[in-house]
């Protein structure tokens, strides 16, 4: 018998939640499908929104040529653009389009030569972020270079939000007024909005849309503000593999932290922070254990964890446990461990992807890495 653990990855949610985004937004959409879909597998998410999404953003060249080996034939977009010249042909050689946030970037298009056909560039402009994209006073002069420039077919003007998930905050505005001012009159294609922005910022739905975390069924904005109809599409889960009584006053495991106020039903999970489960979670981090509510307990250690059993005496080994997903939701076990949902779905790894849904058939081509199991 195989360990009990594994990520179940719902792929009609995925589209789903792909669908919800259009329909949101209005517009064209981009399913972003960088650092491997999120920890979901980008070469499965893509064929599953096949022939749906209008096309993908990945983070750099080698995470687009996985999807171009795998027959993505869809438009990708690499979101960090190209690191020299020869990337640059290799993205004209498989259709890519990529974004320029600086001012080298842009003089590496003005200077190439030899490419097998144009480029679709994205102008990313810093309308407040302050990490990436050139300044507001540069936009207009560098939109009518690379409108000049032969190594180019057409501008897409963008901008990144550094708050669009903290809806109270008037930093958007400033954002979306910023970008207004260096661009508006342009005539040019735009996309401003996230995930963030598509579920709360219809006035940032321009042209094209940028899916990410609310891809995987995350809503990033606080619970209090309205919830979208999002599906999770990730479910980690693993299985009571032993149990223990521990007497009251009884320490368990590292740092002796938790102690036993009674009777205490420890049940062992097969799963840890090697799997990537959060360290840092805390105790009573909630789990379902066989769709009942039931929390962590003691230091999660690298390849297992303790839950309690005490109120559950129809749980015990066997039992399955979810860590999150559709009973308990990814965001929370986040805010209890101190990071944000992005980061836990990331940092999956070792424990086996199992598809669900009717577009779980693999390509023959391209079966995935040899551990990812397919659910029929």
């Amino acid at each position: 018998m195989s360990r009990p653990s594994s990520a179940r990855i719902d792929l009609d949610a995925l589209r789903h939640n792909y669908a919800t985004a259009r329909k949101l937004h209005g517009r064209k959409v981009l399913a972003v499908l960088k650092a491997d879909a999120y920890g979901h597998g980008a070469v499965r998410c893509a064929l599953a929104l096949a022939g749906m999404a209008d096309g993908f953003a990945v983070a750099f060249l080698s995470e687009a040529m996985e999807l171009r080996a795998a027959g993505v034939t869809a438009p990708i977009l690499l979101l960090e653009g190209a690191f020299d010249g020869e990337e640059l042909k290799v993205a004209a050689r498989h259709a890519l389009a990529v974004v320029v946030h600086h001012e080298s970037q842009l003089r590496m298009l003005e200077s190439a030569r030899g490419l097998a056909g144009t480029l679709d560039v994205w102008l990313k402009m810093d309308s407040g972020m302050g990490r990436a994209g050139m300044a507001p006073e540069a936009m207009r002069a560098g939109f009518a270079r690379l409108q000049a420039c032969p190594a180019v077919a057409e501008v897409v003007l963008m901008s990144h939000f550094a708050r669009a998930d903290e809806p109270g905050m008037s930093t958007t505005a400033k954002q979306l007024a910023a970008f207004q001012a260096a661009c508006g009159g342009l005539d040019a294609r735009a996309s401003l909005a996230n995930s963030a922005g598509i579920l709360a910022w219809p006035e940032a739905c321009r042209s094209w849309g940028r899916a990410g975390i609310m891809l995987y069924g995350a809503d990033p904005l606080p619970p209090t503000y309205r919830q979208a109809p999002l599906q999770p599409v990730m479910t980690l889960q693993s299985q009571v593999f032993a149990e223990r009584l521990l007497p009251p006053g009884a320490p368990l495991g590292y740092g002796g932290g938790f102690v036993a106020e009674r009777p205490t039903r420890v049940g062992l999970v097969a799963l840890g922070y090697a799997d990537g489960y959060p360290r840092s979670a805390p105790a009573d981090t909630p789990v379902a254990i066989e769709g009942h509510a039931a929390r962590l307990i003691g230091r999660v250690s690298m390849d297992m964890l303790t839950v309690d059993l005490t109120d559950l005496p129809a749980c015990g080994i066997g039992s399955k446990v979810e860590l999150w997903g559709r009973t308990i939701d990814v965001n929370q076990v986040a805010a209890g461990a101190g990071t944000i949902a992005y980061e836990l779905l990331c940092n999956v790894k070792r424990v086996p992807r199992v598809y669900e849904g009717a577009d779980a058939v693999p390509e023959a081509s391209n079966p995935g890495p040899c551990f990812e199991e397919l659910h029929l």
